[in-house]
C-alpha cells in the first residue's frame, strides 16, 4: 500500500511516517518501480504500535526502545515493565507539577476583580520575583479559592 494508504490504516499521519524513516525509528519502505513507497501489512501494524505509544505519551526515544523489545522474541518483560513503570512515574510526577500550576493560577484568579481598575494580581503575581510570593496572594473578598 502506498504512504496514504498506510496512514489511514495505522492512524498515523504521512509526514509522521516520513519523520519515522527519516531518524530510522522505523526501517525504509520498500519502493515499487515506480519510486513511490510500498507499505506491508507488517509496517501498519508497526506504525500502530507506535500511535498507541505516543498515545501515552512515550518519547520518540523510548517507543525505539520499546520497538527493539517489541521484536526482541527473547526479550525479558522486566524490561519492558521497567520502562513502563518510569513512564508512569514520569507522569505522575508531571501530572503533580500541573496541579500546582492550577492551584497557584486559580489562587491569582480568585484575587483579581476582573473589573476596570489597572490593577492586576494575575500580572503581578507572573512578575513576582520569586515563586512564593505568588503563593502568598490572598483570594479577592467573597471569591471561593480553587
Amino acid at each position: 500500500m502506498n504512504i496514504g494508504q498506510a496512514a489511514k490504516a495505522s492512524g498515523v499521519s504521512a509526514k509522521m511516517i516520513r519523520y519515522y524513516e527519516q531518524t530510522g525509528l522505523i526501517p525504509k519502505a520498500d519502493r515499487r518501480e515506480s519510486g513511490y513507497r510500498d507499505y506491508s501489512d507488517t509496517d501498519v501494524h508497526m506504525l500502530r504500535f507506535i500511535r498507541r505509544s505516543r498515545d501515552l505519551g512515550f518519547s520518540v526515544a523510548e517507543i525505539a526502545e520499546l520497538l527493539d523489545l517489541w521484536r526482541d522474541e527473547g526479550r525479558a518483560s522486566a524490561e519492558v515493565k521497567r520502562l513502563a513503570q518510569n513512564h508512569i512515574d514520569d507522569l505522575k510526577k508531571r501530572i503533580a507539577a500541573l496541579q500546582d500550576m492550577t492551584q497557584t493560577l486559580s489562587k491569582l484568579v480568585c484575587a483579581c476583580h476582573g473589573d476596570d481598575r489597572p490593577n492586576c494580581p494575575i500580572l503581578d503575581g507572573l512578575s513576582a520575583d520569586s515563586a512564593d510570593e505568588d503563593l502568598s496572594i490572598q483570594p479577592r473578598r467573597g471569591a471561593v479559592a480553587g
